[in-house]
């Protein structure tokens, strides 16, 4: 439904250290330029050697979908939400003790099992077919996604189990785990973070045995689809399954962030679900979308095995509510191996309040670049992964200060702002060129734009 890092030296930000399970052959450079005056150094990619890459105990074939970095890959394996006392941990272990406390079977046992420890590397059918998500979908393009080749990928959600799980025979479930997605930079954005997904199923018997004379009322009818249900699902049905899912969240939502908090619907449309909706809760006064939810969409359930049931599905992230939560700025942050950052969170218990206290705080070095696009297609993903692969964390913030069109030749310009923080130190100017002229000279020959440094 629709962060792991470790501070190094800023000679060595290219030359990503890898997990233990990660290793890597042959990441491709797809060099369009040849002629182009090399990066310096310390911040080459490495060359390639074989056109394969080794994770997780798995060999993957490149191919041309091939775009995951070095640097993206060293954050496989991490998990960040298994790690005891991490604030995404602490997050993860609240949701996960209200499912427990608050949805019991017949027997008295927790209704919803937990699954974090899946792999994130996911077949594109998982990620997108088993959602019904169509060919053309712009959820797929390479330009937001992380593939190993066409056919394996790092997940972009964690709604790529949902298909297996369901298929498995359960009816009632949360999985917890890292996702990967290309995208903007700055302080709310972080090409990997953690999600974690909901999902119920509900039998005719269990969704109406509350209703008074609920045993004339039915799942399913040949209808209409609507903006507001599925062809296949009786009003009744779909309104039910949508009071309950959103009483579910609002319940979740009030207990993680107390009593009296604020919360309303927007409705959305997810490929993969319908109807559906986004909760925004109210933060010091300010409204913030904090998940995505909706009635599943009946052929998924109905492919993975349970076509006499109907139900519902969220999304939400768990960076999003712990900056909420504790009070955390940067996203950054979640990869810090800071010990005056990592031993905030240590507490008797997970409840126990915390608000974050900010490190010392660095001043910020600006630098702008400035180019002309190519003639071929141009993605800012691409960009903003080129700036994160050679800076690192050190790059707080990535924006497009200006577009210009050049009345006689049709050329178009984009001039970016890069900022420079490290949240541990104080940034050198020499060091920031460094790495700043690195990008340049990457950005002519990665991306084949036209520099005008």
């Amino acid at each position: 439904m629709a962060m792991l890092w470790k501070f190094m030296r800023v000679a060595k930000y290219s030359k990503t250290a890898l997990s233990p399970k990660v290793k890597v052959r042959g990441i491709p450079t797809h060099s369009r330029h040849s002629s182009s005056k090399s990066v310096p150094s310390d911040f080459a990619a490495s060359a390639p050697c074989s056109n394969t890459v080794e994770l997780l105990g798995k060999s993957y074939p490149q191919d041309d979908y091939s775009n995951v970095t070095e640097k993206i890959l060293s954050k496989v394996g991490k998990n960040l939400h298994n790690r005891k006392h991490h604030p995404l941990w602490l997050i993860k272990e609240q949701v996960k003790e209200h499912f427990y406390k608050h949805y019991l079977g017949r027997r008295g046992t927790p209704l919803f099992s937990v699954y974090d420890g899946l792999s994130p590397v996911v077949t594109v059918q998982q990620n997108f077919d088993s959602l019904l998500i169509p060919q053309n979908h712009a959820s797929r393009r390479k330009e937001d996604n992380y593939y190993l080749n066409r056919d394996h990928m790092l997940r972009a959600h964690t709604s790529a189990h949902q298909w297996d799980l369901i298929h498995s025979g359960l009816d009632a479930f949360l999985a917890v785990g890292d996702v990967y997605r290309r995208d903007t930079i700055d302080n709310t954005h972080y090409p990997v973070f953690h999600q974690m997904e909901g999902v119920r199923l509900f039998s005719c018997h269990e969704l109406f045995s509350s209703i008074k004379d609920g045993e004339g009322l039915q799942l399913f009818e040949q209808g209409h689809r609507t903006a507001h249900k599925q062809e296949c699902h009786t009003m009744e049905a779909v309104r039910l399954v949508e009071f309950n899912l959103k009483q579910v969240l609002t319940k979740l939502m009030t207990h993680i962030f107390g009593d009296g908090l604020q919360v309303r619907w927007v409705d959305c449309y997810f490929p993969f679900t319908h109807p559906s909706f986004e909760m925004e809760i109210n933060f010091q006064g300010e409204w913030m979308e904090v998940l995505g939810c909706g009635v599943m969409e009946q052929q998924l359930v109905n492919s993975a095995g349970a076509q006499d049931k109907i139900g519902w599905a969220f999304g939400l992230g768990l960076e999003r509510l712990a900056m909420i939560l504790y009070d955390i700025p940067d996203i950054r942050l979640f990869w810090s191996e800071d010990e005056r950052f990592l031993k905030q969170f240590i507490g008797p218990h997970i409840w126990q309040k915390i608000k974050f206290q900010p490190l010392s705080r660095y001043p910020p070095l600006i630098n702008d670049i400035s180019f002309w696009l190519p003639s071929e297609t141009y993605s800012q993903n691409d960009f903003y992964d080129l700036v994160r692969t050679i800076g690192g964390d050190l790059i707080e913030k990535v924006v497009l200060l200006d577009e210009f069109s050049h009345p006689k030749t049709k050329k178009v310009s984009h001039c970016y702002r890069i900022i420079y923080r490290h949240p541990e130190r104080t940034l050198t100017q020499d060091e920031v060129h460094r790495i700043h002229q690195a990008i340049e000279e990457s950005a002519v020959r990665e991306l084949g734009v036209e520099g005008r440094f």
